[in-house]
């Protein structure tokens, strides 16, 4: 009987047309520091630790639709991100950088579009 290796999620990579640019929106955003600076590659790390989030540069990206129709470039992944209040944090988001989204499918969610596109979720409980 063998057992399972130990598997340690470290970030969730997003692609971009500018690594730096969209990791400074993610650091204004989160306000997370950087971890590692390479020239197409930067990694921010929550500061009480856990996984972090990381960026890499992609020629050929194709910044996706949201919600996505026929034949759109469909989100391969987005983020939720939990928040103590939803106006102060969307006002937030929109000051660092990003667009709401048009579709609103929740009462409790926003969705907004960070610069290269890519949606992710401010929410509350």
């Amino acid at each position: 009987m063998s057992t399972r290796p130990r598997f340690t999620l470290t970030a969730t990579v997003l692609d971009a047309p500018d690594a730096r640019s969209l990791a400074h929106f993610y650091q204004r955003l989160l306000g997370w520091p950087i971890d590692q600076d390479e020239p197409d590659w930067i990694t921010l790390r929550p500061p009480g630790g856990g996984a972090g989030l990381s960026f890499q540069t992609e020629k050929a990206y194709a910044r996706p639709n949201w919600p996505a129709g026929p034949g759109d470039q469909q989100m391969m992944t987005h983020l939720d991100i939990e928040v103590d209040d939803l106006d102060a944090a969307g006002a937030h988001a929109v000051a660092s950088g990003a667009t709401l989204a048009d579709h609103q499918p929740q009462d409790d969610v926003r969705v907004y579009l960070d610069p290269a596109g890519h949606p992710f979720c401010l929410w509350i409980q």
